[in-house]
């Protein structure tokens, strides 16, 4: 079974922009996407309104730095102190190149920072691989989803 990948994503252009490009990779991964960082901690701890979700972590978190309610790293901070999550790729997706959030990401345990093209052509591009390694060439830890959702 295929694991899905958690868009952790506020910005409607960024969102829809990143969909696209994972769509034009040809991932047969769901994508699920959450529009902050407490409903992808939410997600991620099987609490709220995804208490009822099927057990198993993503293949990889492509999260926002920049979220509303939780920022992405206080979500990669949680993420990286629990034991059942610790082990998931996390993937800090941002249009922020201040070295002081790719310093703090890092210190937090991040497994790549990506800063999101400007430009179309090159956005998908990054998304697509960013995909493509995440999804299919890297070993994911060991749990499984199933069920494609979209909570916005």
């Amino acid at each position: 079974m295929l694991k899905p990948i958690l868009l952790v994503e506020d910005d409607k252009r960024d969102l829809e922009l990143t969909l696209v490009a994972l769509e034009r990779s040809q991932l047969a991964n769901e994508v699920i996407v959450v529009r902050d960082g407490a409903q992808a901690l939410d997600y991620l701890l099987r609490e709220g309104d995804f208490r009822e979700r099927d057990e198993g972590n993503p293949a990889v978190v492509l999260l926002d730095l920049k979220l509303p309610k939780v920022n992405g790293l206080e979500v990669l901070q949680k993420v990286r102190g629990t034991p059942a999550l610790r082990s998931i790729p996390v993937v800090m997706l941002t249009s922020s190149q201040e070295e002081s959030d790719v310093v703090r990401s890092y210190e937090l345990g991040v497994n790549a920072y990506v800063v999101k093209p400007v430009e179309f052509k090159q956005f998908v591009g990054a998304i697509a691989d960013l995909g493509v390694f995440w999804a299919v060439l890297n070993e994911p830890p060991p749990g499984s989803l199933k069920a494609m959702r979209r909570y916005e």
